[in-house]
């Protein structure tokens, strides 16, 4: 199975309204993960592209309308996007699929899901205020959620169709000129989802396109006409994202990530504790941000943890991403694949036994057996894996575990399982994390009100539709003073 079977789209721009060519970047190309060969050249945009949709976007930017007759427009907007999205969805899992290295069965769920997303995204915009009246003793006084500005929404090669189509379609909602940038290693789910965006009616400069590499994304966010960041990635672009939004006081959206913890109590059911982990370890090949890292396990069950785990693992169907039987594909991209391999081996020399019992194609991608590293040191495996990479740790209480996932906390997720239900829930409130999940591993929110928060290095901001509002829009109260008023 080669990747000429489906047509990843070439990358081009969408500045002021029109398509235009990019600029490649010598050298250097985007390859099918499951065999290495070459998809398309790494593309950016040039310094004067960038520079014109910078000025449409502040140019295009108004604070708009926000009464009823309004909202229906733009909601209704909203829903023809999602109409294109569900005949691009045989489009958007393959892209997704070659992009990732996530099995084709998987991506096709995320696809199917996309046109939900963008509907309840309009079904807000109809039911959340934007002009609420507010107690003033008898006076007209309202609160307005008006859109801050420009935005500049940067994503990651992980979640290449939903993150920019969830983020997207907020801001959309929200008012806000968007700029979106979609990592440099996959480009094409993201471009089919702007395709839908545009071919939907979107007012001028509502959503523009660009495309590069970290330095494109620094001279968006360090751009003054751009107010709000909203930012999916690696920690040391987060950090330098921060710093640079610092200099004019930008919103910051930031989901950076972590090594999230695992805590396995000592009445934990083994086989629950394993199908949650594996789950977790391997769902979209382990490259979520939610997914386990640290397994801090009571030591009488290490060893009967570790077996249930390479059971699975010697199970799993490791194949091509466009395999309707694989369960696993490849690491997405040559760095990541390297890193991991670091990552690996920075277990090894910590002192873990690195056990890798899966069977791999011999197909010349980014394959990697899911991985347990058992023993090394606990303190000091701190780095992020962000693959199907889990360590496992020996812990003699439940303090012992508390200690060691809060000294480094991820923030931004963490599990617990326990056979007293109750008990691991009061131990999981104890974890520095947005989210703790107990007894399973499911991407899915755990509630429909969840508003997971980033804590800590994990980032700024969180999720959730409260929290999109409150990142795209800024309060504005207007109303009529009087005399009277005391001061």
């Amino acid at each position: 199975m080669s990747s000429g079977e489906t047509a990843i789209p070439q990358p081009v721009n969408y500045i002021a309204d029109d398509w235009s060519e990019c600029e490649t970047i010598r050298d250097e190309w985007n390859v099918d993960p499951n065999t290495r060969e070459p998809v398309h050249r790494m593309v950016t945009t040039g310094p004067g592209d960038v520079e014109r949709a910078l000025r449409h976007a502040e140019r295009t930017y108004s604070v708009g309308r926000w009464d009823d007759e309004a909202r229906r427009e733009r909601a209704d907007m909203l829903e023809r996007v999602a109409a294109l999205v569900e005949t691009r969805a045989e489009d958007i899992a393959r892209a997704d699929s070659l992009t990732s290295g996530v099995p084709v069965g998987v991506t096709r769920k995320v696809a199917a899901f996309l046109p939900a997303r963008i509907r309840a995204t309009a079904a807000d915009l109809l039911s959340i205020p934007r002009v609420r009246a507010l107690a003033a003793g008898g006076r007209d006084v309202r609160l307005y959620k008006v859109p801050w500005g420009p935005a500049a929404i940067l994503t990651p090669w992980n979640g290449p169709s939903f993150i920019p189509a969830a983020k997207v379609v907020s801001a959309v909602a929200a008012g806000c000129p968007v700029i979106l940038k979609p990592s440099e290693h996959a480009p094409g789910s993201a471009q089919i989802i702007v395709e839908c965006f545009v071919e939907a009616g979107l007012p001028s400069g509502a959503l523009q396109l660009v495309h590069g590499c970290g330095d494109m994304g620094a001279a968006l966010t360090g751009d003054p006409r751009i107010k709000i960041v909203s930012f999916t990635g690696g920690p040391a672009a987060g950090r330098a994202i921060a710093r640079a939004a610092a200099e004019d006081f930008k919103v910051l959206q930031l989901e950076l990530g972590g090594n999230n913890p695992a805590l396995v109590l000592n009445d934990a059911d083994v086989e629950v504790a394993a199908d949650g982990i594996f789950e977790g370890m391997t769902k979209l090949n382990g490259q979520w941000c939610e997914g386990p890292g640290k397994v801090l396990a009571h030591r009488s069950l290490v060893g009967p943890l570790l077996e249930a785990l390479t059971e699975r693992i010697a199970k799993v169907a490791v194949g091509h991403s466009l395999d309707e039987s694989a369960e696993l594909g490849p690491i997405s991209n040559a760095p990541h694949f390297a890193t991991l391999e670091s990552r690996i081996e920075g277990l090894r020399a910590l002192g873990a036994t690195v056990h890798q019992p899966a069977r791999l194609p011999d197909l010349g991608g980014f394959f990697l057996s899911p991985t347990v590293a058992a023993g090394a040191d606990a303190a000091k495996a701190t780095a992020e894996l962000f693959g199907p990479i889990v360590s496992l740790h020996a812990v003699d209480s439940d303090e012992e575990a508390l200690r060691i996932a809060n000294a480094h906390p991820s923030g931004l997720d963490a599990y617990v399982f326990g056979g007293d239900v109750e008990r691991a829930i009061e131990v999981g409130s104890r974890v520095l994390s947005g989210e703790v999940r107990v007894n399973g591993a499911k991407i899915a929110d755990l509630g429909d009100d969840s508003a997971q928060g980033f804590w800590g290095p994990a980032g700024i901001g969180g999720h959730g539709p409260a929290e999109s509002v409150r990142v795209f829009c800024g309060d504005r109260v207007v109303g009529v003073d009087s005399p009277d008023l005391p001061l």
